[in-house]
């Protein structure tokens, strides 16, 4: 089985900007990549995260799921009663 590490990504008002505020011969990411050890931290830190993303397509989240091969994504955004909710998943 092929086990790598939980990622997120999302964009947010401070990345945008020094995204377009750099030169072209070294450009800055728009979006913001962290890589965690387990699913669990992940999910700590995802409230605050959805919260400060401005990505319109949610926070994306890429697992291996345990007994599955291949990567498992979420879509994740905090919904109008602030409880965080996946918008779409799938395998890739």
């Amino acid at each position: 089985m092929s086990r790598f590490k939980p990622q997120v990504t999302y964009m947010t008002h401070e990345s945008l900007n020094d995204y377009y505020n750099s030169s072209s011969w070294n450009p800055k990411p728009k979006y913001i990549v962290k890589e965690y050890s387990t699913y669990a931290e992940l999910k700590k830190d995802l409230p605050e995260i959805c919260k400060s993303n401005i990505d319109l397509d949610g926070v994306h989240v890429v697992r291996s799921k345990r007994g599955q091969w291949g990567e498992w994504n979420e879509n994740w955004e905090v919904d109008n009663n602030n409880e965080l909710t996946i918008i779409k998943e799938g395998w890739s």
